[in-house]
Protein backbone atom coordinates (compact mmCIF):
# COMPACT_ATOMS: atom_id res chain seq x y z
CA UNK A 1 0.00 0.00 0.00
CA UNK A 2 1.31 2.99 -0.81
CA UNK A 3 -0.15 6.67 -0.11
CA UNK A 4 -0.09 9.27 -2.55
CA UNK A 5 0.06 12.91 -1.04
CA UNK A 6 -0.03 15.46 -3.43
CA UNK A 7 -1.89 16.00 -7.03
CA UNK A 8 1.05 15.02 -9.12
CA UNK A 9 2.05 11.66 -7.33
CA UNK A 10 -1.87 11.02 -8.66
CA UNK A 11 -2.17 9.05 -11.90
CA UNK A 12 -5.49 11.01 -13.84
CA UNK A 13 -6.46 8.06 -16.14
CA UNK A 14 -6.70 6.24 -13.09
CA UNK A 15 -8.68 8.89 -10.89
CA UNK A 16 -10.90 8.25 -14.33
CA UNK A 17 -11.00 4.84 -13.86
CA UNK A 18 -11.87 4.61 -10.75
CA UNK A 19 -14.66 7.75 -10.65
CA UNK A 20 -16.20 5.47 -13.61
CA UNK A 21 -16.37 2.12 -11.93
CA UNK A 22 -16.77 3.38 -7.66
CA UNK A 23 -20.28 2.26 -6.14
CA UNK A 24 -19.62 5.46 -4.26
CA UNK A 25 -18.58 8.39 -7.19
CA UNK A 26 -19.93 11.64 -6.67
CA UNK A 27 -19.43 14.69 -9.20
CA UNK A 28 -17.32 16.45 -6.27
CA UNK A 29 -14.49 13.90 -6.13
CA UNK A 30 -13.78 13.66 -9.85
CA UNK A 31 -10.82 15.47 -11.75
CA UNK A 32 -13.34 17.69 -13.38
CA UNK A 33 -14.22 19.33 -10.12
CA UNK A 34 -10.89 19.61 -8.91
CA UNK A 35 -9.53 21.75 -11.86
CA UNK A 36 -12.61 23.68 -11.55
CA UNK A 37 -11.87 24.74 -7.72
CA UNK A 38 -8.37 25.11 -8.89
CA UNK A 39 -8.84 27.41 -11.55
CA UNK A 40 -11.19 29.59 -9.24
CA UNK A 41 -9.03 29.49 -6.21
CA UNK A 42 -12.16 29.78 -4.16
CA UNK A 43 -10.70 27.16 -1.68
CA UNK A 44 -7.75 25.61 0.06
CA UNK A 45 -7.63 22.21 -1.43
CA UNK A 46 -6.19 18.92 0.05
CA UNK A 47 -6.38 15.58 -2.29
CA UNK A 48 -4.53 12.13 -1.08
CA UNK A 49 -5.54 9.11 -2.46
CA UNK A 50 -4.12 5.24 -1.83
CA UNK A 51 -2.90 2.47 -3.77
CA UNK A 52 -3.08 -1.38 -3.68
CA UNK A 53 -1.28 -3.03 -6.02
CA UNK A 54 -0.22 0.03 -7.96
CA UNK A 55 -4.12 0.50 -8.49
CA UNK A 56 -5.84 3.83 -7.31
CA UNK A 57 -8.11 2.18 -4.88
CA UNK A 58 -9.07 5.57 -2.87
CA UNK A 59 -8.96 9.44 -3.27
CA UNK A 60 -10.30 12.17 -1.22
CA UNK A 61 -10.60 15.79 -2.03
CA UNK A 62 -11.04 17.58 0.98
CA UNK A 63 -11.78 21.28 0.44
CA UNK A 64 -10.81 23.65 3.79
CA UNK A 65 -13.77 26.15 4.52
CA UNK A 66 -13.91 29.24 6.74
CA UNK A 67 -15.78 32.34 6.77
CA UNK A 68 -14.77 35.76 7.95
CA UNK A 69 -11.53 36.83 8.80
CA UNK A 70 -9.11 36.69 11.85
CA UNK A 71 -11.61 35.18 15.25
CA UNK A 72 -14.10 34.41 12.64
CA UNK A 73 -12.15 32.46 10.49
CA UNK A 74 -10.06 30.68 13.27
CA UNK A 75 -13.44 29.68 14.63
CA UNK A 76 -14.98 28.28 10.91
CA UNK A 77 -12.22 26.66 9.56
CA UNK A 78 -12.98 22.84 8.98
CA UNK A 79 -12.54 20.23 5.90
CA UNK A 80 -14.92 19.50 4.06
CA UNK A 81 -15.16 16.02 1.80
CA UNK A 82 -17.90 16.26 -0.30
CA UNK A 83 -19.91 13.39 -1.75
CA UNK A 84 -18.09 11.35 0.65
CA UNK A 85 -14.40 9.57 -0.03
CA UNK A 86 -14.17 8.36 -3.53
CA UNK A 87 -13.13 4.57 -2.94
CA UNK A 88 -13.09 0.97 -4.99
CA UNK A 89 -15.38 -1.75 -3.97
CA UNK A 90 -12.23 -4.02 -3.29
CA UNK A 91 -10.60 -1.30 -1.19
CA UNK A 92 -9.32 -3.26 1.81
CA UNK A 93 -10.10 -2.21 5.08
CA UNK A 94 -6.38 -1.41 5.91
CA UNK A 95 -5.91 1.04 3.04
CA UNK A 96 -8.96 2.66 4.04
CA UNK A 97 -7.57 3.05 7.54
CA UNK A 98 -4.35 4.57 5.91
CA UNK A 99 -6.21 7.20 3.87
CA UNK A 100 -7.86 8.72 6.83
CA UNK A 101 -5.06 8.62 8.62
CA UNK A 102 -3.00 10.14 6.53
CA UNK A 103 -5.85 12.75 5.95
CA UNK A 104 -5.98 13.31 9.79
CA UNK A 105 -2.31 13.77 9.85
CA UNK A 106 -2.39 16.13 6.93
CA UNK A 107 -5.17 18.06 8.51
CA UNK A 108 -5.54 18.03 11.99
CA UNK A 109 -3.49 21.21 12.69
CA UNK A 110 -5.45 23.23 9.71
CA UNK A 111 -8.51 23.00 10.62
CA UNK A 112 -10.97 22.86 13.77
CA UNK A 113 -13.03 19.41 11.86
CA UNK A 114 -12.79 17.15 9.32
CA UNK A 115 -16.14 16.07 7.76
CA UNK A 116 -17.45 13.60 4.85
CA UNK A 117 -20.94 14.75 3.18
CA UNK A 118 -22.19 11.45 1.92
CA UNK A 119 -23.97 11.26 -1.12
CA UNK A 120 -23.83 6.98 -1.60
CA UNK A 121 -24.21 4.79 0.90
CA UNK A 122 -21.22 4.25 3.12
CA UNK A 123 -22.16 1.69 5.11
CA UNK A 124 -20.82 -1.18 4.85
CA UNK A 125 -16.70 0.95 5.79
CA UNK A 126 -18.54 2.99 8.76
CA UNK A 127 -16.47 1.17 11.17
CA UNK A 128 -13.12 2.13 10.06
CA UNK A 129 -14.33 5.49 10.15
CA UNK A 130 -15.25 5.33 13.89
CA UNK A 131 -11.98 3.21 14.55
CA UNK A 132 -10.21 6.39 12.67
CA UNK A 133 -11.88 8.79 15.49
CA UNK A 134 -14.91 9.63 13.20
CA UNK A 135 -18.69 9.85 14.49
CA UNK A 136 -21.74 9.05 12.81
CA UNK A 137 -24.10 11.97 11.89
CA UNK A 138 -27.57 11.12 10.94
CA UNK A 139 -28.55 13.46 7.56
CA UNK A 140 -31.37 13.09 4.98
CA UNK A 141 -31.52 13.54 1.58
CA UNK A 142 -33.90 12.40 -1.20
CA UNK A 143 -32.92 10.50 -4.42
CA UNK A 144 -35.30 10.70 -7.52
CA UNK A 145 -35.41 7.53 -9.83
CA UNK A 146 -34.67 9.99 -13.04
CA UNK A 147 -34.57 6.56 -15.11
CA UNK A 148 -38.61 6.58 -15.30
CA UNK A 149 -40.50 8.03 -18.73
CA UNK A 150 -42.95 9.60 -16.75
CA UNK A 151 -41.11 11.18 -13.96
CA UNK A 152 -44.65 13.02 -12.96
CA UNK A 153 -45.93 10.33 -12.04
CA UNK A 154 -44.20 10.44 -8.83
CA UNK A 155 -44.44 13.87 -7.87
CA UNK A 156 -47.48 15.13 -4.98
CA UNK A 157 -50.43 15.64 -6.46
CA UNK A 158 -50.51 19.38 -5.28
CA UNK A 159 -47.21 19.72 -7.20
CA UNK A 160 -48.32 18.29 -10.76
CA UNK A 161 -51.27 20.95 -10.31
CA UNK A 162 -48.67 23.63 -9.55
CA UNK A 163 -46.28 22.74 -12.94
CA UNK A 164 -49.25 22.53 -14.47
CA UNK A 165 -50.58 26.07 -13.89
CA UNK A 166 -47.81 27.56 -14.02
CA UNK A 167 -46.75 26.73 -17.63
CA UNK A 168 -50.72 27.65 -18.24
CA UNK A 169 -49.67 31.17 -16.75
CA UNK A 170 -47.25 31.68 -19.18
CA UNK A 171 -43.88 30.26 -17.38
CA UNK A 172 -40.83 29.68 -19.55
CA UNK A 173 -37.99 27.61 -19.21
CA UNK A 174 -34.52 28.35 -20.96
CA UNK A 175 -31.18 27.77 -20.70
CA UNK A 176 -29.68 30.58 -22.52
CA UNK A 177 -27.05 31.74 -20.28
CA UNK A 178 -27.19 35.55 -21.22
CA UNK A 179 -29.90 34.94 -17.93
CA UNK A 180 -26.97 34.03 -15.81
CA UNK A 181 -26.74 37.56 -14.22
CA UNK A 182 -30.31 37.68 -12.91
CA UNK A 183 -30.09 34.59 -12.20
CA UNK A 184 -26.84 35.06 -9.70
CA UNK A 185 -29.33 38.44 -8.38
CA UNK A 186 -32.16 36.55 -7.02
CA UNK A 187 -29.61 33.94 -5.56
CA UNK A 188 -27.72 36.87 -3.99
CA UNK A 189 -30.61 38.06 -2.21
CA UNK A 190 -31.65 34.63 -1.08
CA UNK A 191 -28.33 34.12 0.47
CA UNK A 192 -27.98 37.50 2.27
CA UNK A 193 -31.30 38.19 3.55
CA UNK A 194 -33.17 34.60 4.46
CA UNK A 195 -30.19 31.79 3.83
CA UNK A 196 -27.57 34.29 5.86
CA UNK A 197 -25.10 32.13 4.24
CA UNK A 198 -21.97 33.50 2.18
CA UNK A 199 -22.00 33.08 -1.63
CA UNK A 200 -19.55 32.50 -3.97
CA UNK A 201 -18.51 35.46 -6.34
CA UNK A 202 -20.32 36.06 -9.81
CA UNK A 203 -17.02 34.82 -11.46
CA UNK A 204 -17.40 31.67 -10.19
CA UNK A 205 -20.86 31.22 -11.46
CA UNK A 206 -19.76 32.40 -14.70
CA UNK A 207 -16.71 30.28 -15.36
CA UNK A 208 -19.11 26.80 -14.65
CA UNK A 209 -20.06 27.92 -18.45
CA UNK A 210 -17.38 26.60 -19.81
CA UNK A 211 -17.69 22.71 -18.21
CA UNK A 212 -19.91 20.56 -19.46
CA UNK A 213 -20.64 19.24 -16.23
CA UNK A 214 -22.67 22.67 -15.41
CA UNK A 215 -25.81 23.16 -16.79
CA UNK A 216 -28.45 26.01 -15.50
CA UNK A 217 -31.79 26.44 -16.14
CA UNK A 218 -33.90 29.57 -15.89
CA UNK A 219 -37.22 29.96 -14.98
CA UNK A 220 -39.02 33.36 -17.41
CA UNK A 221 -41.99 35.17 -16.62
CA UNK A 222 -44.17 35.77 -19.74
CA UNK A 223 -42.42 39.36 -19.97
CA UNK A 224 -39.43 37.27 -20.40
CA UNK A 225 -38.17 38.51 -17.10
CA UNK A 226 -35.58 36.09 -14.84
CA UNK A 227 -37.82 34.90 -11.88
CA UNK A 228 -35.90 31.75 -10.81
CA UNK A 229 -33.43 29.28 -11.80
CA UNK A 230 -31.28 25.95 -10.83
CA UNK A 231 -27.77 25.00 -11.19
CA UNK A 232 -26.94 20.98 -11.51
CA UNK A 233 -24.02 19.45 -11.91
CA UNK A 234 -23.69 16.18 -14.03
CA UNK A 235 -21.45 12.88 -13.15
CA UNK A 236 -21.46 11.74 -16.54
CA UNK A 237 -24.74 10.60 -17.38
CA UNK A 238 -25.02 8.57 -14.19
CA UNK A 239 -26.19 11.32 -11.69
CA UNK A 240 -27.42 14.90 -11.86
CA UNK A 241 -26.91 16.80 -8.34
CA UNK A 242 -29.16 19.90 -7.69
CA UNK A 243 -26.63 22.45 -6.54
CA UNK A 244 -27.94 25.62 -6.60
CA UNK A 245 -31.60 26.92 -7.09
CA UNK A 246 -33.76 30.22 -6.24
CA UNK A 247 -37.34 31.62 -7.58
CA UNK A 248 -39.36 34.60 -6.96
CA UNK A 249 -41.99 32.80 -4.88
CA UNK A 250 -43.56 35.54 -3.30
CA UNK A 251 -43.49 38.06 -6.15
CA UNK A 252 -45.09 35.57 -8.82
CA UNK A 253 -47.16 33.31 -7.32
CA UNK A 254 -48.77 32.27 -10.31
CA UNK A 255 -46.04 31.10 -11.65
CA UNK A 256 -44.19 29.12 -9.13
CA UNK A 257 -40.82 29.73 -9.91
CA UNK A 258 -38.79 27.40 -6.99
CA UNK A 259 -41.11 24.17 -8.57
CA UNK A 260 -40.44 25.06 -11.99
CA UNK A 261 -36.64 25.40 -11.39
CA UNK A 262 -36.53 22.08 -9.91
CA UNK A 263 -39.24 20.74 -12.29
CA UNK A 264 -36.73 21.76 -15.38
CA UNK A 265 -33.88 19.89 -14.08
CA UNK A 266 -35.49 17.06 -13.11
CA UNK A 267 -37.21 16.73 -16.65
CA UNK A 268 -34.21 17.21 -18.36
CA UNK A 269 -32.25 14.29 -16.16
CA UNK A 270 -35.03 12.11 -17.09
CA UNK A 271 -35.14 13.02 -20.48
CA UNK A 272 -31.49 13.05 -21.10
CA UNK A 273 -31.42 9.15 -19.63
CA UNK A 274 -29.89 9.79 -15.66
CA UNK A 275 -30.10 6.86 -13.68
CA UNK A 276 -30.64 9.08 -10.64
CA UNK A 277 -31.27 13.02 -9.69
CA UNK A 278 -29.71 14.07 -6.44
CA UNK A 279 -31.61 16.84 -4.09
CA UNK A 280 -28.18 17.33 -2.25
CA UNK A 281 -29.74 17.19 1.09
CA UNK A 282 -32.42 17.40 3.66
CA UNK A 283 -31.76 18.50 7.29
CA UNK A 284 -31.44 16.01 9.65
CA UNK A 285 -33.65 13.33 11.58
CA UNK A 286 -35.91 15.44 13.66
CA UNK A 287 -35.73 18.87 13.07
CA UNK A 288 -38.45 20.31 10.94
CA UNK A 289 -37.21 21.40 7.77
CA UNK A 290 -39.10 23.27 5.63
CA UNK A 291 -36.71 22.48 2.37
CA UNK A 292 -37.34 18.38 3.13
CA UNK A 293 -40.84 19.12 2.63
CA UNK A 294 -40.49 21.06 -0.58
CA UNK A 295 -38.30 18.09 -1.81
CA UNK A 296 -40.56 15.93 -0.93
CA UNK A 297 -43.47 17.00 -2.70
CA UNK A 298 -41.00 15.66 -5.93
CA UNK A 299 -41.45 12.19 -5.05
CA UNK A 300 -38.25 9.81 -4.78
CA UNK A 301 -36.80 8.05 -2.22
CA UNK A 302 -35.73 9.65 1.25
CA UNK A 303 -32.82 8.03 2.03
CA UNK A 304 -30.38 8.11 5.10
CA UNK A 305 -26.47 8.05 4.42
CA UNK A 306 -25.28 10.35 6.84
CA UNK A 307 -22.21 12.18 7.91
CA UNK A 308 -18.69 11.12 9.38
CA UNK A 309 -16.99 14.24 11.35
CA UNK A 310 -13.90 13.95 13.14
CA UNK A 311 -13.47 17.14 15.76
CA UNK A 312 -9.43 18.30 16.00
CA UNK A 313 -10.30 20.86 18.26
CA UNK A 314 -13.36 20.15 20.64
CA UNK A 315 -13.03 23.54 22.97
CA UNK A 316 -12.45 25.76 19.52
CA UNK A 317 -15.40 23.67 17.61
CA UNK A 318 -17.73 23.80 20.63
CA UNK A 319 -17.08 27.54 20.95
CA UNK A 320 -17.55 28.16 16.69
CA UNK A 321 -21.13 26.68 17.21
CA UNK A 322 -21.81 29.29 20.05
CA UNK A 323 -20.44 31.98 18.07
CA UNK A 324 -22.27 31.42 14.82
CA UNK A 325 -25.38 30.71 16.97
CA UNK A 326 -25.43 33.78 18.42
CA UNK A 327 -24.40 35.56 15.12
CA UNK A 328 -27.07 33.66 13.10
CA UNK A 329 -30.45 34.67 15.52
CA UNK A 330 -28.80 38.08 15.29
CA UNK A 331 -29.67 38.53 11.87
CA UNK A 332 -33.06 37.45 11.80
Amino acid sequence: MKVLNNISLIDRKQWVALVNRSPVASIFQTPDIFDFFIENELYDIKILGVEEDCVLKGLVVCVIQSEGKRLKKLLTTRAIINGGPLLDDSISDDALKLLLCSVLSELKKQCIYIETRNLNDYSRWRNIFEACGFEYQPHYNFHIDTSEIEIEKGFDKSRRKRIRRALENGAVINSDNACLPSFYGILSDLYRNKIHKPLPPYEMFESLLKYPFAKYFYVLSPQRKVIGGQLILLLGNRVAYAWYCCGLDQEYRELHPSIMANYAAIRFASDQGFGRYDMMGAGEPGDHYGVRDFKAQFGGTLVEHGRFRRINNAIVYNLGRLAISILDSLKK
